[in-house]
Formats: C-alpha cells, sequence, structure tokens
C-alpha cells in the first residue's frame, strides 16, 4: 500500500501536526504551514486531524498508487489542476484513485502551497513524535525525490461533505499584528511604518520564515539582545532594518530584536505568500 513517486514537483514535504514540545533542544513546531488546508484536507477523507500529508510548493508531485485496492485523496490551500491519468480531478473534493492510476498535481494558479491528503495517512517513520519535515534541524524525513515509496495507512470511511468554503485569503493579504516583546526598541515612526507599507515578499522566504521588502525599520536603541526565545508568528527585525516573518521552521532563540507577533490566522495566509506578493500588517491590541 504505497504511492511511488515519479516526479517530485518543485519542492514537496511531508507535514503532519508538528513536534511542538522540544524548542528546549533546539528543536522547532514544524508542522504543516497552512492548518486550515492541512485539517481540511484530512478531514475530507476521513483521516484523523493530526495524519500526515504532503505538502507542496508552487508545482506538485506525479505519484503512481501501488496499492492493491483503491484508494481516497483530497487536495486543498492553493489551487493547482489535478489529473488522474491525464483526465481533471476535483479541488477540495474527496477523489478515488484506483490501483495503477497516476496523480498529478500542477503548478498553482494562486497562493504557494497545496496539501494532498490520502486516506489511511502517510506512514513514514516518526521522529520526536513527528513524521513533519524541518527543513531548518533536517529531521524528518526527506524533501520527496524520484522513486521514493510512501506507505499509506489502513483506508478510512469517506465522510459526505458536500460544500467547502475557501480557506483564506491568497491574494494581497492582510496579517494581524500584535506589538511586543521588543516594540521599545524601535520608534514610533517604525511601527507606522510597519503597518502601513505593502511589504513584498522576498524570493529568499522559505519554511524558516518570509522575508520582506521595504522601507528599514527605524531603530531606538543600539546593540542587539542576549538571544532570548522566539515564537512563530515573531517579526524579527535584523540588523539592516528589514522584518523577517517567522514561520514554522524558524531558530529557537535569536539576538534580534522581536517588534511583534501575528496571529495564528494570519500565519495560515503567511503560508500562501509567494515570492512577490504584497502583504500588510494591521495592528491588534493584545486579547483582542
Amino acid at each position: 500500500m504505497v504511492l511511488r513517486v515519479l516526479e517530485p514537483g518543485l519542492f514537496t514535504t511531508i507535514q503532519d501536526g508538528g513536534r511542538p514540545g522540544h524548542a528546549h533542544l533546539g528543536v522547532p513546531g514544524s508542522g504543516a504551514l497552512d492548518r486550515a488546508s492541512y485539517r481540511l484536507a484530512n478531514r475530507l477523507v476521513g483521516n484523523a486531524s493530526g495524519a500526515a500529508v504532503l505538502e507542496t510548493t508552487m508545482r506538485g508531485p506525479r505519484l503512481i498508487w501501488d496499492g492493491v485496492a483503491p484508494v481516497w485523496f483530497a487536495v486543498t490551500g492553493a489551487p493547482a489542476p489535478i489529473s488522474i491519468n491525464g483526465r481533471p480531478a476535483a479541488f477540495d473534493a474527496s477523489v478515488r484513485l484506483l490501483p495503477g492510476q497516476v496523480l498529478e498535481i500542477g503548478t498553482v494558479t494562486a497562493g504557494l502551497r497545496s496539501y494532498v491528503a490520502f486516506s489511511g495517512g502517510l506512514e513514514v517513520t516518526e521522529v520526536l513524535g513527528s513524521r513533519s519535515t524541518d527543513v531548518l534541524s533536517g529531521l524528518g524525513p526527506s524533501a520527496l525525490a524520484v522513486g521514493d515509496e510512501l506507505p499509506v495507512g489502513p483506508t478510512t470511511a469517506i465522510p459526505d461533505i458536500e460544500f467547502v468554503g475557501p480557506t483564506g485569503v491568497l491574494n494581497e493579504p492582510v496579517l494581524d499584528l500584535v506589538p511586543g516583546p521588543r516594540d521599545d526598541w524601535f520608534t514610533e515612526a517604525a511601527l507606522n511604518t510597519l503597518t502601513r507599507t505593502a511589504w513584498t515578499v522576498s524570493p529568499t522566504s522559505n519554511r524558516v520564515g518570509l522575508r520582506l521588502q521595504g522601507p528599514p525599520l527605524e531603530r531606538l536603541r543600539p546593540g542587539e539582545l542576549a538571544s532570548e526565545g522566539t515564537a512563530t508568528g515573531s517579526v524579527q527585525v535584523p540588523g539592516n532594518g528589514l522584518p523577517v516573518l517567522f514561520l514554522n521552521d524558524h531558530p529557537v532563540t535569536g539576538g534580534y530584536p522581536v517588534i511583534g507577533v501575528v496571529t495564528r490566522a494570519a500565519l495560515d495566509r503567511a503560508a500562501q505568500a509567494a515570492p512577490g506578493t504584497t502583504l500588510r500588517f494591521r495592528l491588534r491590541t493584545p486579547g483582542r
């Protein structure tokens, strides 16, 4: 009961709910970046909420199903053309894949990352309680390569879902941000610049973080901090003044000041911000 990789796509990894609780060992939480799309993909094929899926980047893989019985799959997140043996298949829906059939996920038409769930989940080896690929520490399975075989668990019952709503904003997202913990290291003008600028996502961005292009943020205090813990969603500002939004594979400590932290819902939208995307920050007060 395996999927065999014929073509891996641009950058396709295995992701699940992540491996939280290991920051004291220097290990990020990792896991699917767009949590809403990840959960929807698993729900469509009847999987438990933490089952492992494929997370594609820009262009997905081509796979052949080597099982002896049909398997169900669903593709969510960034919309992309889907085909089975060259024939179009539905997006945001449960679709049956027969033994010997070839599934292909094409290039996204908006956003950046799609999620491909299979009924039964991908049963690759767990590392520290998770099957997720962590690009920073190198834990978990490697990104997909030609010839890889991906074991799939026993097929589960497929729920009857008649309608699926959109999971997030893919174009020019607005990210809610709570200031702090080191916003006092910046001038008032810097916070205004952060929330009034249309930032552009740099091509050097990845699962570690989004590097943003725009005007540098003005510092009030010189020097750097002693290294301290950093949370997923932190907006850290290095010496060049250009903010970096930490995603799931970010380092767990850092010495550059964090001007603010975006909300969990905003991180789902940030996960779909491809290089060249314009995004904005919207200020929220703590507790709202």
